[in-house]
């Protein structure tokens, strides 16, 4: 069950550059932006189905515990054959008394007090509902997360291929040059067989980076559902807080984690109140239309009866304390956990910040080693020309300017999936908070079809019905 909710996608997703990456899809295939990445993993994902699904067990849960608050109606009916034979003594006969009866009842009952135990038990599985609808939130965000590192990772797999393709070109011309100015007696044998060796390893790297960027490509598939076409590169990064307490603070009251911590809280200690309430006594209703009939004879039964039952249960071996002890003893399982949870958060968001920030530092720092590696090794291969470098030093060069690139693209899409990652430490990593264009999964909707317990033969039963036919995966 969902509403659709069609909404245009935020301006970190829009806007994009004109920058393409060729895959091994073809050039006229439509390129792929990252928020058609984002919307393949929301709508692909088995993982967002399989805990949907859980979540509609739960709001069972609910139902079935609402059902303990409503009459409990139920029939009996017996057939029964009696067969013998009766001696009187007195008269010294034999009477056969063989008779076949039917009897049909009709049983009613309903709890009238029972000291909150059932309704308690009923809010606890409202909690348990809003705690799973806070966990999906928080699987959405892993999932549309990966995503993004599926995508970036396809981009920087590719530009390193592209990098590893032209160090080939570059090494195999070093090698060429070599072997000419050894031909003329520039150079020895080593400085050929060092730029033999280099052209090599080159080629090595760029197998390898092949062998990166068909991985890269295989995630892609995985998380999104689809082989990855051109992609686009990000334009620009999503809107984040400056402020790291801030961002801590705005986490506490809304990361899925924290949320679906305090319901579970909020249900351990319900179910706290219910085993103690299981201690006391309950009052019931109880009434019952029973039908008999002698079908050998005009004979019948017709009556009933209605009436008050109290009861309590004394002494059980220790049962029910220990049950009572037990969920105190889970509640505060659940107040640890929160606690734990509450420091998890709070470290996530401090340590995305860090990353954030230290990659922005690292980015800008490979543009200045990229200048310097390029001025070097410019000048390096021209003295070389010259007479004044070796091979040795020109390959150097080249490795170190290689080097530098291959930092920069690293930083580059590291950067993106960093600042992604703030977005999911801080809650704002869903496909709501993104304004992704796609069928918005509505939590509530099955709950309020099951919340009140229907029966399968009822109108709102037949539709639950045909919502769970649509709901149903091959």
């Amino acid at each position: 069950m969902a509403i659709r909710r069609m909404a245009f996608v935020t301006p970190l997703m829009v806007g994009i550059s004109a920058i393409a990456l060729s895959l091994t899809a073809p050039q006229t295939a439509k390129a792929d932006t990252l928020a058609d990445a984002l919307v393949g993993a929301y709508t692909h994902s088995g993982l967002l189905d399989q805990n949907r699904a859980l979540l509609r067990a739960a709001d069972e849960d609910v139902a079935a515990a609402i059902s303990t608050l409503k009459p409990v109606l139920r029939w009996s009916a017996t057939l029964t054959q009696n067969f013998g034979k009766v001696r009187n003594a007195a008269t010294v006969t034999s009477v056969s008394n063989d008779t076949l009866s039917a009897a049909i009842n009709l049983i009613g009952e309903l709890v009238l007090y029972d000291f909150g135990a059932r309704s308690f038990r009923t809010e606890a599985a409202k909690e348990t509902v809003l705690a799973t609808r806070e966990a999906l939130l928080d699987i959405e965000q892993r999932v549309l997360l990966r995503a993004v590192q599926a995508y970036m990772g396809v981009i920087e797999a590719s530009e390193f291929v592209a990098l590893r393709q032209n160090n080939v070109r570059l090494l195999t011309q070093e090698r060429r040059a070599a072997q000419d100015r050894f031909d003329v007696g520039e150079v020895t044998r080593t400085d050929v067989a060092l730029a033999e060796a280099q052209l090599a390893q080159a080629r090595s790297g760029l197998a390898a980076a092949r062998g990166d960027l068909v991985n890269a490509i295989e995630e892609y598939r995985n998380v999104v559902g689809r082989k990855p076409g051109t992609l686009r590169q990000p334009p620009g990064l999503p809107s984040i807080k400056q402020d790291v307490d801030t961002a801590k603070s705005a986490a506490m009251r809304r990361h899925p984690n924290m949320l679906s911590a305090q319901h579970q809280v909020a249900a351990a200690d319900l179910l706290v109140s219910a085993a103690q309430s299981d201690m006391k006594p309950t009052v019931r209703l109880t009434g019952q239309l029973s039908v008999s009939d002698n079908l050998n004879a005009n004979e019948y039964t017709r009556g009933g009866t209605v009436g008050l039952e109290a009861g309590q249960t004394i002494y059980q071996g220790g049962a029910l304390s220990s049950r009572a002890r037990q969920a105190q003893a889970r509640a505060d399982a659940q107040r640890g956990n929160l606690h734990v949870v509450r420091h998890n958060v709070q470290q996530e968001v401090g340590v995305a910040y860090a990353s954030l920030t230290a990659i922005r530092a690292q980015l800008v720092a490979s543009e200045g080693q990229i200048r310097a590696a390029q001025v070097a090794f410019d000048g390096i291969r021209e003295e070389a020309r010259l007479g004044a470098r070796t091979t040795l030093d020109v390959l150097d060069a080249e490795q170190s300017l290689l080097d530098a690139r291959s930092l920069q693209v690293s930083a580059r899409a590291a950067l993106y999936v960093a600042a992604y990652r703030v977005l999911a430490s801080t809650g704002r990593m869903t496909a709501k908070d993104l304004g992704l264009p796609v069928q918005i999964y509505d939590a509530s909707e099955y709950y309020n079809l099951v919340k009140d317990s229907p029966g399968k033969l009822s109108a709102q039963g037949k539709k639950l019905d045909r919502v769970l036919r649509a709901l149903q995966k091959d």
